[in-house]
Formats: C-alpha cells, sequence, structure tokens
C-alpha cells in the first residue's frame, strides 16, 4: 500500500471514531413524541378511569380519550446526538431545548413531583367545572398547606386545618382570609375559627410586619373543593394538568342520560378551570398523532392552538374548537345529532 493511500485510510478512520465519538455524546435536547391515550370513560388496569359514588351514573359507549407527550432525555438521562438527529427528521416528535421542560433550578424527581400535583389540582378543578356545566351545587373550603417557622402562625394553626371564617367573616375563599388579614395593623391579633379533627374551635394569632411593610400571619393556604358526592379518577402514571377539559367531559358524560359521543371515539386536550374555560397546551402536535394512532376521529382543541394544530393536523382527524366546556358539550351534541353549530379551528 501507497504512502498516500494509508494516509487517505488513516484519515478516514479517524474521521468515522470523531463522528462516532460526537454522535455518542450527550447534548442538552429531549425528544418529544406521541405518548399513550387513556379513555376517561373507559378503564385503566380493569378499573374505572372515573369512578362515581353517591350519585346515579348513566351508560356510556365511544371514547373520550386524553392523549399525552412522552419524553425522552432530561438532566439525569440526557440523549446523544444521533437519538437527537433521529428526532430531526422525524415528523411526528420534536426537539426541544431541554431547559424548555427541566428548569436549569429543578430536578427531574421535582418536575415530576410538580406534574403530580398539576394533576390532583386538574382532576379538581374538571370536577368542578363539570358540576358547574350541571348546575349541580358545591362548595369551597380553605385549608392550611404550611405554617412558616419563626412566624406567628407556626404552633397556632395546624397543617390540614380548615379555615372557616376569620374574625367572625366566612372564609369564602383564599383572598377573603388574606385581605381580613391583611385590613389589621402589626402586632394587632386576628381570629381564626377552624375545624381540626373534626371539632370547630378559635385560635387567635398575632401579627407581624413583612419586608414590605404588610401584616402577616405566616400561613399557605389552599382552596379545596367539597363535592356531594365521591369523583375519583384514575390514570395511572400520567401528570400535568392539560386532562382537565376530558376529565370533565367524561364526568358530564357518566351523570347524564344518553351518550355525548354518539359512539364516536373523542380525542381531545386543554387545561380547565373551574368556570369552565379551556387553556393550551404544550406538545399539541405529538398528542394529534396520539390521537389518530387510538382511532379517534374528532380532536377537541384549545382554542389558543388551533393555529398550531391546523399546520400539523393528520389526516382524517377533525379539529373542533374548544373555547370552554359548554362549547365542547354542544359541538358534541351537533356532531352526534347532526344539528347546531360544530366550531372549527382554523390557521391563524
Amino acid at each position: 500500500m501507497s504512502r498516500r493511500a494509508l494516509t487517505l485510510l488513516l484519515a478516514g478512520f479517524l474521521v468515522l471514531a470523531l463522528g462516532v465519538t460526537g454522535a455518542s455524546r450527550p447534548v442538552p435536547y429531549v425528544v418529544l413524541s406521541p405518548g399513550p391515550t387513556e379513555n376517561t370513560i373507559g378503564e385503566v388496569d380493569k378499573k374505572p378511569v372515573i369512578s362515581i359514588n353517591g350519585r346515579q351514573t348513566y351508560p356510556t359507549s365511544g371514547a373520550l380519550s386524553l392523549v399525552t407527550v412522552a419524553y425522552q432525555g432530561g438532566p439525569a438521562a440526557q440523549i446523544d446526538l444521533l437519538t437527537a438527529l433521529r428526532g430531526w427528521v422525524d415528523p411526528t416528535v420534536a426537539v426541544v431545548p431541554q431547559e424548555t421542560i427541566f428548569a436549569p433550578d429543578r430536578t427531574v424527581k421535582q418536575v415530576e413531583q410538580e406534574n403530580t400535583v398539576e394533576m390532583s389540582n386538574s382532576q379538581d378543578s374538571a370536577t368542578a367545572a363539570a358540576l358547574n356545566e350541571l348546575k349541580i351545587a358545591y362548595t369551597t373550603v380553605v385549608t392550611v398547606v404550611s405554617t412558616e417557622p419563626k412566624m406567628p402562625a407556626n404552633g397556632k394553626l395546624m397543617k390540614d386545618d380548615e379555615i372557616v371564617a376569620v374574625d367572625g367573616t366566612p372564609a369564602k375563599n383564599v383572598d377573603v382570609v388574606g385581605d381580613t388579614v391583611k385590613a389589621h395593623k402589626p402586632g394587632e391579633s386576628v381570629r381564626f375559627t377552624v375545624k381540626r379533627a373534626g371539632k370547630e374551635l378559635d385560635v387567635t394569632v398575632p401579627t407581624t410586619k413583612g419586608t414590605e411593610g404588610q401584616t402577616l400571619v405566616g400561613v399557605s393556604m389552599q382552596g379545596r373543593f367539597k363535592f356531594p358526592f365521591d369523583v375519583d379518577i384514575n390514570v395511572g402514571d400520567v401528570g400535568g394538568p392539560s386532562a382537565g377539559l376530558m376529565f370533565s367531559l367524561g364526568i358530564v358524560d357518566k351523570l347524564t342520560p344518553g351518550e355525548i359521543t354518539g359512539g364516536k371515539r373523542i380525542a381531545g386536550t386543554g387545561t380547565i378551570n373551574p368556570a369552565g374555560e379551556v387553556g393550551p397546551i404544550g406538545g399539541i402536535a405529538q398528542k394529534m398523532v396520539g390521537a389518530q394512532d387510538s382511532g379517534a376521529t374528532v380532536f377537541l382543541t384549545p382554542a389558543d392552538n388551533c393555529a398550531e394544530a391546523v399546520k400539523a393536523v393528520p389526516d382524517g382527524l377533525r379539529l373542533v374548537r374548544a373555547d370552554t366546556l359548554h362549547d365542547a358539550v354542544l359541538a358534541l351534541d351537533a356532531l352526534r345529532t347532526g344539528k347546531g353549530n360544530i366550531p372549527a379551528c382554523e390557521a391563524g
């Protein structure tokens, strides 16, 4: 072999070795792909996704499926360059910077815990929205989440205390409690009426001045709903708030005669608040692919995601815009009966 040929061979080998080494190096990106779907009026692991006890329920058919996005990568298990390159050429997945999913000051465990909390809150909001849609009354209670060390409330108010009133004013929500405390001058005392371990008692808590001059007692509170019957939602290992709309629709379907799907396979996504307003979500392109893979023919889409969804909708999947839970119910009625308006997504 000539020296020239040997040099070319060695150079080629070096380029190949460097390419292989580079392709296997971790990169700070995350691959998003279509995740599993769950039928909210179906079962997971032989258990109903939505169980309602203490209220009459009705048969359902078809599917009202929530959709998810799976991710690969993250601070604890970064993907390599080759995996990222494969994702960039695959139209069904997205490759995004790692900090898009995992903020620099958040660990993978913290993100997963936050997703779990968001899912729990989403289920409560979805139940409240469904009951509002059906005009079923429920109440809201304010509970103690925690108290700050070395602050007046520490040792006086306890975790899970239900705050009934403050200075005799009914605690209708967190804002009422906070405003009543702030109405005091620092150093004055506030009388909390709380329910603790089934008993109602008054707790007097002195106030202090905060760093910005505001009146504080040092308590974190959360508004919780008290529903007139039990609604239990079981989705397995799924986190985040984006299934709210589909939970609400599943609850409405189970609590009303007739089948709002008309036997169709409906999928959708969107956050929801107790007023029934549908909010935007991430990963819409991947969620539509997951919906199509599950056999859905209709996809309920938050209004703020419509412009993006129109550009990436798979063939055979009909996009229906959902501004509110009520709008989604009316759209499903129109799909089932062939009468009424069915709002469509439009390009921005």
